[in-house]
């Protein structure tokens, strides 16, 4: 295999195990880059999937225990409007399911699961927002707002997303590892070329070299 034929990528590395089984020319390192080539490929084939697999599953764990977590610590209340403030709705909530529910900033009245009533300014999922109006807002066991839960179907997302992230790059990092091995020998190969034809250099061209 000549050396454009190794730089050519993973496949032709492979092809080059048929073809140089019996050829005289062959020599060591063909062999050694096809079958670097080939253990790469399985291991891409292989390995990376089970790399993704294996993270996925463990950011899976991690993200449902959180889910399940933030579901007992955080409680779905009903709020009253009490007046709408002055400013405008805000802009739609990229969390919701349609992404397009408008918002308004209100001042409103709910009771927390402690049974403490609470009033305060909050955002509404209400476009037109008028007093009397109930809504529900997330809030800790003391009433204070704060964010809404975690969602299974998020944590699955995201879960997977990070388990074919951690295979991609599995199979990048296989993949680059293999060339920087490929480089070593190319380098190497040129070392040993350099010192053969600076060893026969100074006798090129006289008459009892043969030539």
């Amino acid at each position: 295999m000549t050396e454009a034929e190794g730089g050519c990528g993973t496949v032709g590395a492979i092809i080059g195990l048929w073809r140089w089984r019996r050829n005289p020319l062959r020599r060591t390192t063909d062999l050694v880059e096809a079958w670097l080539a080939l253990a790469t490929l399985l291991l891409v084939l292989f390995a990376a999937p089970l790399a993704g697999a294996a993270v996925g599953v463990s950011v899976q764990g991690t993200l449902q225990k959180a889910v399940r977590d933030q579901r007992k610590d955080r409680h779905h209340v009903a709020a009253v409007v009490v007046r709408k403030l002055s400013r405008g709705p805000l802009a739609p909530d990229p969390e919701t399911p349609s992404g397009r529910n408008a918002h308004s900033r209100v001042v409103a009245d709910w009771t927390a699961p402690d049974g403490t009533p609470r009033r305060g300014t909050v955002i509404a999922d209400l476009k037109s927002p008028l007093p009397g109006d109930r809504f529900s807002i997330w809030t800790d066991r003391h009433g204070r707002i704060i964010g809404r839960p975690l969602d299974a179907a998020t944590a699955t997302a995201h879960s997977t997303l990070a388990g074919f992230g951690a295979a991609v790059l599995s199979a990048g990092l296989l993949e680059c590892g293999r060339r920087l091995i490929l480089w070593h020998m190319i380098r190497r190969r040129h070392t040993r070329w350099d010192r053969a034809w600076a060893k026969a250099g100074p006798d090129w061209g006289k008459a009892d070299t043969g030539s």
